[in-house]
């Protein structure tokens, strides 16, 4: 399913916290957004998944507007993990994915076949399902993180919507996670830290700071070296995959210019003539 954010724009406490974003997620497609911390990532996203209204600017998934649907049909299509995800009672795994099926069920419904087997199917699809029984809060930080995203995909939406998605997963983990994301078939905007897990995985990149989009395209359109030294304030060599050719990044702290005045200290002193 299409996503279209059309100048969106987000106040709160008199800040400006993004400013006319547009951006287009297309059918099928892993979007990623990226920028420093505070740059208007998480806020993006909300809007997507309805926890934050925007001040001005629509959202529209396959034609329509977001805040036109009842949150029960939004719930049908978008599903999300968010960064703040939390489960205070320790409910069972199995109790924790079976919410994903709370906006396909009627109020006085049972679990149905179908619930059960979109939950059975998620919880193998991030290799989870021997974990059923077990309390959630008796759970590691990855494996907490994985029946989560079990939950988003027994909802069986069309978008699919991550903050941070691998947040507390070793790198095999984290591999493994966005390759099943990628393969799902869903429409995907996830924001990502990791710059080579983004250049990996995304098929398209917006760069956000200050609540701007100031870059969109292809990975190895976007992160250049000029980019990534003005917006994260990085020096970054790139060199591409050996397997696949996307591109890689390596990093150096940027270091300030020298003063004229440094620079011809650091000369030679020339003899007289």
């Amino acid at each position: 399913m299409q996503v279209d954010v059309d100048a969106l724009t987000v106040e709160a406490d008199g800040a400006r916290l993004l400013e006319e974003v547009t951006l287009g997620a297309a059918e099928g497609q892993l979007v990623g957004l990226v920028g420093p911390n505070g740059s208007g990532k998480s806020t993006l996203l909300r809007c997507v998944y309805r926890a934050l209204r925007p001040s001005a600017g629509t959202v529209r998934l396959g034609g329509e507007d977001l805040y036109a649907m009842s949150a029960r049909e939004s719930a049908r299509r978008v599903a999300a993990l968010p960064q703040e995800a939390v489960t205070e009672f320790d409910f069972t795994v199995a109790e924790v994915v079976a919410m994903g099926r709370l906006p396909h069920q009627r109020s006085a419904a049972r679990t149905t076949d179908e619930d059960r087997g979109a939950c059975e199917a998620a919880l193998a699809g991030v290799g989870a399902g021997h974990l059923a029984d077990r309390g959630f809060l008796t759970l590691s930080g990855g494996e907490r993180q994985r029946v989560l995203i079990a939950r988003a995909l027994a909802q069986r939406p069309r978008v699919l919507v991550l903050d941070e998605p691998t947040n507390h997963l070793d790198i095999a983990q984290q591999l493994e996670l966005l390759a099943l994301v990628r393969g799902s078939g869903l429409t995907v905007l996830t924001a990502l830290h990791d710059l080579n897990l983004a250049a990996l995985h995304c098929d398209l990149l917006h760069v956000i700071d200050g609540g701007r989009i100031v870059a969109s395209g292809a990975p190895h359109e976007v992160l250049t070296p000029e980019l990534l030294a003005e917006v994260f304030g990085v020096r970054a060599h790139r060199v591409p995959h050996p397997e696949t050719g996307a591109v890689q990044l390596l990093f150096d702290r940027l270091l300030p210019a020298r003063s004229a005045r440094s620079d011809q200290l650091d000369q030679p002193a020339q003899s007289a003539t």
